[in-house]
Formats: structure tokens, C-alpha cells, sequence
């Protein structure tokens, strides 16, 4: 016995130069009649009403630098700031790669107090920090602001 097996072609799509040029064609036309169609549909538009701008919030700045021990700035101290006479922060941020940290706000008189709190490691002869002369560091400061005012402060941690 003798099994045979019959092969079927596939259909292929073949796109010709006519058909490419009927759809530049057809593109080209839809974009004409955007073009034409648009500026009619923006002169409808009364132009008299203009929409109202946004009035931005006005606030005052509180900019800082946390440094160390060794007068050099710190990465990732974290910052919490809040009113003087309120037991919980405000807010909370943490100092970036250069040690600064800042913090937008009201613009009421009032003073605020600013805790800064991180973990020390020193640097050891060949470079590496030392994990097990690891130390906790902490600082205060205290600001005035009143009004849209930038006011730059220094946040030096101690043991």
C-alpha cells in the first residue's frame, strides 16, 4: 500500500505599482481636506471667550544642606519638618546626592523646627565603609518664614 499526499498553494498577496500609487493618492487627498477643513472649524470658535488662567498657590521655600560630622554634605538624611508647637511632622523629605533638601510652605508667619536624623558609616583606610562603627546622627534647626520668602538653612548632624 501506497499512501500519496497532495500539496496545496498558498494564495500570496502581491501589491503592484498601481495599488501603491491609489493609496498615496487617497492619503494625499484625506490630508487636502484636513487641511482645508480646519481652519473653517477654528474660525467658528468664539474667540472673545478665553478660558480663565490658573492663579498659582504662593508659598515660601525652606532650602537646606544636611551635613555630617566631618563638615561634609550627606545623602539621604531624612528631614522632617513641621510648625513649632505640633507634636507630628508636616513633612517629610530626605536630602539628595549633594545633601539638599527643600520644601514648599504657607505663606502665614510662623516657625518651624527641622529634624534631621541618618546612619553614619566612616570610611575605612582601603576606602569601604566601616558597618561596624556604624553611628545614628541627628540635628535640629529652626526657620521664621512669612511671606513668599526662600529661606536657606544648615542641618549639621552629631552623634
Amino acid at each position: 500500500m501506497r499512501k500519496t499526499k497532495t500539496l496545496t498553494k498558498k494564495t500570496k498577496t502581491v501589491t503592484t505599482k498601481l495599488c501603491r500609487r491609489r493609496h498615496h493618492a487617497v492619503w494625499l487627498a484625506a490630508v487636502v481636506v484636513f487641511a482645508v477643513l480646519q481652519p473653517a472649524a477654528q474660525s467658528n470658535k468664539p474667540s472673545d471667550k478665553k478660558k480663565p488662567e490658573k492663579k498659582e498657590k504662593s508659598y515660601g521655600l525652606i532650602f537646606g544642606t544636611a551635613y555630617g560630622p566631618d563638615d561634609r554634605p550627606l545623602y539621604g538624611v531624612r528631614v522632617n519638618i513641621r510648625p513649632v508647637g505640633k507634636k507630628h511632622p508636616s513633612w517629610d523629605t530626605s536630602s539628595d546626592h549633594r545633601g539638599e533638601f527643600a520644601v514648599r510652605v504657607p505663606t502665614e508667619a510662623a516657625d518651624y523646627l527641622i529634624k534631621g536624623e541618618a546612619e553614619y558609616a566612616p570610611l575605612g583606610k582601603d576606602g569601604k565603609p566601616q558597618m561596624s562603627k556604624k553611628k545614628k546622627l541627628r540635628g535640629e534647626a529652626k526657620v521664621h518664614m512669612e511671606g513668599e520668602i526662600r529661606q536657606d538653612v544648615g542641618l549639621h548632624l552629631t552623634e
